[in-house]
């Protein structure tokens, strides 16, 4: 009911999307940064006071100016790549590895992050509707999580239906919001009258310096995070997959240029600026802009509450791409295998479950508030459109590309290489120190998991045809507490193994043991009968009570001894029905399995020999 019915393999197509699926899907984090990419920038300008909000147009004119370059960019990345041409594929095929590993650690740690963004900016957006419910942001957050985390999982056709909805009615209601203000703008001469009073706006504290104009940029940058989004996702587009990626992209980039040039013009119009987060009183620019233009009636709250399941369910392009991303990676032995198994939804799982659970601790360690979050935020997305770009300009080369495609690429990789380095440095004391650490700590993660890999295959991989002569019987070494059916089975198992096998007892009291009595009459009288192999009976003396550690040493000793012989240990162990009745047995078994794999090498076998409960039945008595 609430993950969905199963899905095989022959229906991965029918869960391919359109356009009209891929903007909710891949679009929401772009367009849901009109809410909170403006806001950031217009915080940073509270010291200047009135004149703040006048220099907001100037700044959001040129993040749209790089939008539309990154937008041009990724369309040849589009075309270039039909089968996902994301940051890490693009960078490692042109650039090499070091630039792969790069791009691939500054996008998965972006993608943790445009999560916990998305999230947080729209429980801010409940709480300016809302203030009573400030002291419960955290709580509120993670249960967004966990919504998200539900409807992600049921996989990406049912995510596109669910979120079309919200998506659509935030970007319906904004776009009236622009409309409205605009007509009223023009009428007035450029001064309207807000339909309620706003926010005082308080008194400038500090002067203009090019210093903050670009600390105001940086933050106002993180309105294009999640425009990578749709070249990362290629392959989740039903046929032509190439026209369709396009058409997603031009659509998203199209409509967030309007809405982040409409909000710029109608805050310098109305003079609003932003109120201080995470104190008391606080009210986003969405929220106090929906209500100077169309009053405090249902129309807000209906815009109110788009903006909060957007912003919320904006987290939804990270789950789209961070699973893909991963699995790319874990392909060239990068990450661990695990991101690679697709899921009963046809979802690669393990990603979504990282993610998860990477949002959950940063939300918890920053108490989900988005002032705190956004400075650590846009650097992993910008690294990774530089370096995606300069791999365009190398791959167009390669390919002998037309001029005009490598100069695109070129203006693309040094614009949003400068802004790399001006969002790194004017948010590095802030935070942003943090995550360039974390890129260092996550690309020195993947060397690791590559270098495991490279020598584990190079000591299991074989290269000659099977050596008959290597067939030989191994030594069977059958641990033996008493005698019982479980440890007949083993040794009924282990006599049709070989005919050389070492029964092995642990005696802990100095007084006779009835095994030691039993094994003649028991065991060795009715194998001479049938005219089998008798097992060696190896007794080992414990005066201390420690039993598995005389049986790994004896283990080891045969092992040491026949250098050129396979030793098999046949491990009996009883399986019971429930949980509860484990706990009234000794484990022993289990550790022993565990001490031996630990301490064993390649050489030494181990089995087990499962003997299953037969419940309240009572055993028939054997003949």
């Amino acid at each position: 009911m609430l993950f969905g019915r199963p899905l095989p393999t022959s229906a991965a197509r029918a869960e391919c999307i359109g356009p009209i699926a891929g903007i909710p899907i891949f679009g929401l984090d772009a367009l849901s940064s009109a809410a909170y990419g403006p806001e950031a920038a217009l915080t940073l300008l509270i010291p200047l006071g009135l004149l703040g909000v006048k220099y907001i147009v100037p700044v959001s004119t040129a993040i749209v100016i790089l939008l539309v370059i990154v937008f041009f960019s990724y369309r040849q990345t589009i075309e270039a790549y039909p089968h996902g041409g994301g940051s890490y594929t693009v960078a490692s095929q042109n650039l090499g590895e070091g630039a792969g590993l790069l791009a691939a650690a500054a996008l998965m740690i972006d993608y943790v992050l445009t999560a916990s963004v998305g999230i947080s900016a729209g429980v801010g957006a409940l709480i300016s509707a809302a203030p009573s419910l400030q002291p419960h942001t955290l709580e509120l957050c993670l249960l967004v999580l966990g919504l998200l985390t539900m409807v992600n999982m049921r996989g990406v056709h049912d995510t596109g239906v669910v979120f079309m909805i919200p998506t659509y009615m935030f970007v319906g209601t904004l776009l009236i919001v622009i409309a409205v203000g605009g007509w009223q703008a023009i009428h007035a001469a450029g001064h309207p009258v807000p339909v309620t009073p706003l926010p005082t706006i308080p008194p400038a504290t500090a002067l203009v310096s090019w210093w903050l104009i670009l600390k105001v940029f940086s933050s106002g940058c993180t309105a294009m995070a999640g425009v990578e989004a749709v070249s990362n996702g290629v392959t989740a587009f039903r046929e032509p997959t190439r026209k369709n990626a396009k058409t997603t992209l031009t659509i998203i980039i199209a409509l967030l240029i309007v809405m982040l040039i409409g909000i710029a013009l109608l805050c310098r119009a109305y003079g609003i600026a932003a109120t201080n987060p995470g104190r008391a009183g606080y009210e986003s620019v969405l929220s106090i802009l929906t209500r100077a233009v169309m009053g405090h009636g249902w129309f807000y709250y209906l815009t109110i509450a788009s903006i909060l399941l957007v912003l919320a369910l904006s987290a939804n392009t990270a789950f789209a791409d961070f699973p893909r991303l991963t699995r790319a990676i874990a392909i060239d032995n990068y990450m661990p295998h695990v991101f690679l198994i697709r899921g009963r939804r046809l979802l690669y799982s393990w990603g979504i479950y990282v993610l998860v659970a990477l949002t959950a601790l940063l939300l918890i360690l920053f108490g989900g508030v988005t002032d705190r979050l956004i400075p650590l935020y846009a650097i992993g997305a910008f690294m990774a459109f530089t370096l995606s770009q300069a791999g365009m300009v190398m791959h167009w080369k390669r390919e002998g590309g037309a001029r005009g495609r490598i100069i695109v690429n070129g203006l693309g990789a040094v614009a949003t290489g400068i802004t790399t380095l001006v969002v790194l440095v004017a948010k590095f004391a802030e935070g942003a120190w943090i995550t360039a650490l974390l890129v260092v700590v996550m690309i020195l993660f993947m060397r690791a998991v590559n270098r495991h890999y490279v020598r584990v295959n190079r000591e299991i991989d074989l290269d000659r045809p099977f050596i008959p002569a290597e067939v030989t019987e191994p030594i069977v070494i059958v641990p033996i507490d008493r005698w019982t059916r479980i440890s007949e089975k083993a040794l009924s198992f282990a006599l049709s193994m070989s005919s050389d096998i070492r029964c092995v007892h642990v005696q802990t009291d100095e007084d006779l043991d009835p095994f030691c009595e039993a094994w003649e009459k028991d065991i060795v009288a009715p194998l001479q009968a049938a005219g089998h192999s008798i097992p060696k009976l190896v007794t080992l003396q414990s005066p201390y009570r420690y039993v598995l550690y005389p049986i790994v040493e004896y283990v080891l000793s045969v092992e040491r001894e026949r250098e050129n012989c396979k030793v098999c240990v046949l491990i009996p162990e009883l399986v019971v029905h429930h949980w509860w009745e484990g706990l009234l047995h000794n484990r022993r078994s289990d550790l022993l399995k565990v001490v031996l794999l630990v301490r064993g090498n390649r050489r030494i076998v181990v089995i087990n020999i499962p003997w299953y409960l037969e419940g309240s039945q009572t055993p028939k008595r054997e003949q």
